[in-house]
């Protein structure tokens, strides 16, 4: 797991903490008190969601770049084998 999705987690984790120990202190009513969490947890799902969503696009974005960077390893192999096929070879190395 890469530092930003931990830094990610880390926060949403502090912010859910924060907000349930701020709501069981404060001195409303049960049924606000509920409400508030119900809607606390509402949005924090959808944040999670968001950031889970970003976390996908970013984790299939860097695999990309490694399969380009792996096609282009491939291409370049490729190319200096042929090239070195090609090449006579020195039969008194000095």
């Amino acid at each position: 797991m890469g530092s930003k999705s931990k830094v990610i987690i880390g926060t949403l984790a502090g912010v859910a903490v924060g907000a349930v120990l701020g709501l069981l202190f404060a001195p409303d009513k049960g049924s606000e008190t509920r409400r508030k969490i119900k809607d606390g947890y509402a949005d924090l799902s959808e944040s999670l969601q968001d950031k889970y969503a970003d976390l996908v696009s970013s984790v299939k974005e860097e695999i990309g770049l490694a399969k380009e960077k792996a096609n282009d390893l491939v291409d370049k192999a490729k190319g200096k084998t042929t090239t070195m096929k090609g090449e006579p070879r020195d039969s008194n190395p000095t």
